[in-house]
């Protein structure tokens, strides 16, 4: 199985992915790990610029759109194979679970992961890849690079051959993995989406515009707009 991460800090997964079970994975072929420099993808030769300000304002700043798609697309090609995943590592995303990490060590040979930071990525990123968003627990982390050595550790375990399967029967949530999982009555508001520079771009074909009302300077509408775009958490 092969791990793709896209990230603007490359260095950081060195001593993680080189120590222990995955390294051992790694050795024996089991599993391909490429870290790839988002930097590397930026228009701007010069800075190497990544992210912009939101739409609408806000605090922080948001990934562009265009360089991770440039990225994912040097990885992918041309036509996306049905066994591969893009996921975009969000703190409003669908909670990681076992049995999320289960069927993806069963059913996909390569997951592409675009770790966000500050305040997450250009909307349009998701749309255009059909991402899935994902989220490693109800809290926010300073980056998704963190939430990628989780995923990833997460599913490397259940690859057949890394870990025993008498070690993994005898483990937390393994009966529970073909269960339907109960949830919770309450149910909490996720972030809204973010956008950033440039207004519209066009990918493969297609235009991608950031909404209207963002752009128009009326912050009670830009404040509804956020709240009726609001998820519910699972």
């Amino acid at each position: 199985m092969k791990f793709d991460i896209i990230t603007i800090f490359p260095k950081i997964f060195d001593s993680y992915f080189n120590e222990s079970i995955i390294k051992r994975a790694k050795k024996s072929g089991k599993i391909k790990i490429n870290i790839i420099n988002l930097r590397d993808f930026s228009a701007d030769k010069k800075y190497r610029k990544i992210d912009d300000s939101p739409y609408g304002g806000g605090a922080g700043m948001v990934l562009m759109a265009e360089p991770i798609l440039k990225a994912v697309s040097k990885i992918v090609g041309k036509k996306k194979d049905p066994k591969t995943k893009i996921v975009v590592l969000s703190a409003k995303g669908k909670q990681f679970n076992q049995k999320i990490a289960y069927d993806w060590s069963k059913k996909l040979e390569k997951i592409i992961f675009v770790s966000s930071r500050y305040e997450g990525v250009d909307e349009r990123v998701i749309k255009a890849l059909h991402a899935e968003e994902l989220s490693i627990g109800p809290y926010v982390l300073t980056d998704g690079d963190a939430a990628a050595m989780v995923v990833i550790s997460a599913i490397i375990r259940l690859i057949p051959g890394v870990i025993k399967l008498e070690s993994l029967k005898e483990e937390s949530h393994w009966n529970a993995l073909l269960k339907k999982e109960k949830k919770s009555a309450a149910q909490d508001k996720l972030e809204y989406p973010h956008y950033t520079r440039p207004e519209v771009f066009k990918w493969l074909g297609k235009k991608y515009a950031v909404p209207r009302v963002l752009l128009s300077g009326d912050h009670k509408k830009i404040e509804n707009w956020r709240r009726n775009h609001q998820k519910n958490s699972l």
